[in-house]
């Protein structure tokens, strides 16, 4: 059993993901840069393209997505509902604008270089998308996650992922699929729940899950219990077809509305450290250095344009929103890199034969691209912004 346990490689690649990360995250902290820069670079370093430690992005990719669901499920317990609810229309109508320009952007440049509908459609898609992990942690980081900007940059986030849906099922149409019915189905139907259930919280001033009367102060069963709190309402909302941090986040308002969970923070915060480290890891392992070598100056000039078009179009819709411009370009700056889930639309485009491979590995190295900038990118218009007080 001992020698079995020496010889496990797994233990191998985590002690050296961990220790990799750990440096980088060190190093890049004394130069004032987010550490999870330094956990994209432990990915592209040990990853598959790399020197193949971790052969795998597969590997680490589940453990990524729960890092994602345990942030998004913080980020909802310190929300607050009603204002989430009191801005609603508002937040959709405008995610739904500034996607709909950003197709409109593609499809006006696929237009001149005569690319198929499909595929200008498609690529529309990936651009509008955030970064929910990226952004949420530098809003963290800055204190912003509680002003108005925090929360409507926030709102926006989770519309786009509400929207992956839709987008997922014009992507297979256009590639020649057929959605069931069921999975329509599926999808309205988790639409409907959580509507209802923040309906449920905003309404009801005492809510109590009566699992603290249950376990008591136990921290052993606390733990237990904080985990399935965080992973119960994304398993619900992933059985729908709809975005699993989707669910984890209103689960995270509804505990955060709790009464008797205080303690599911504290026990929760080392398993968030841990697998959104790994997130950012399987995230940098995407990118295939040699690739990048080969086609660098198209990689930056999609990524410069691709940052300059969503910045531009996010600065007007937060600026339709009363916000300064000085407030919109930064909230803007923040919504400008391309999301984690655009990876998931590129891989179906790919499976779908819209995009060659060869575009395929373009995107995933742009989309890679513009969240390792990101931090540089929000400090051009922070630096010379005030931080604004917290929402009371």
């Amino acid at each position: 059993m001992i020698a079995s346990l020496s010889a496990d490689p797994w233990m191998l690649r985590l002690a050296a993901v961990a220790l990799v990360s750990l440096a980088f995250g060190l190093v890049l902290r004394r130069i004032r840069l987010p550490a999870f820069l330094g956990y994209l670079l432990a990915g592209v370093i040990l990853g598959p393209h790399g020197v193949g430690v971790v052969p795998s992005e597969a590997d680490l990719e589940g453990a990524g997505g729960v890092g994602v669901v345990l942030l998004l499920f913080f980020v909802g317990m310190e929300m607050k509902p009603d204002r989430l609810l009191s801005s609603a229309r508002l937040v959709f109508t405008g995610t739904a604008i500034q996607i709909a320009v950003s197709v409109l952007s593609v499809l006006a440049i696929g237009t001149f270089l005569d690319w198929p509908l499909p595929r200008s459609i498609l690529l529309g898609f990936v651009i509008s998308l955030s970064s929910t992990a990226v952004v949420l942690r530098l809003l963290q980081q800055r204190g912003e996650a509680n002003t108005v900007l925090g929360e409507h940059v926030t709102g926006i986030l989770l519309t786009q992922d509400v929207l992956i849906a839709p987008m997922l099922i014009v992507v297979g149409l256009l590639g020649g699929g057929t959605p069931s019915m069921a999975s329509v189905a599926r999808q309205v139907i988790g639409i409907a729940l959580i509507a209802g259930l923040v309906v449920v919280i905003t309404k009801k001033k005492d809510i109590r899950l009566g699992i603290g009367a249950w376990i008591g102060n136990d921290r052993e069963y606390q733990v237990l219990a904080a985990l399935i709190l965080a992973f119960a309402f994304a398993v619900v909302t992933g059985y729908l077809e709809l975005s699993t941090a989707l669910g984890a986040f209103f689960g995270g308002m509804l505990v955060g509305a709790a009464k008797e969970t205080h303690w599911v923070h504290e026990q929760l915060e080392p398993f968030r450290v841990v697998f959104l480290t790994l997130f950012f890891v399987s995230v940098g392992m995407l990118l295939d250095l040699s690739f990048l070598a080969r086609h660098w100056r198209l990689v930056v000039a999609l990524s410069a344009v691709t940052l300059l078009t969503n910045t531009m179009i996010n600065a007007g819709i937060l600026r339709v929103w009363n916000h300064s411009w000085r407030t919109s370009f930064f909230g803007a700056s923040l919504l400008a890199p391309i999301g984690e889930l655009s990876f998931v639309l590129a891989a179906v485009g790919r499976q779908t034969n819209i995009v060659s491979d060869f575009a395929y590995q373009v995107t995933v190295a742009t989309i890679t691209l513009t969240l390792a900038i990101s931090p540089l990118w929000v400090f051009a218009f922070a630096r010379h912004r005030p931080r604004p007080a917290a929402v009371s």
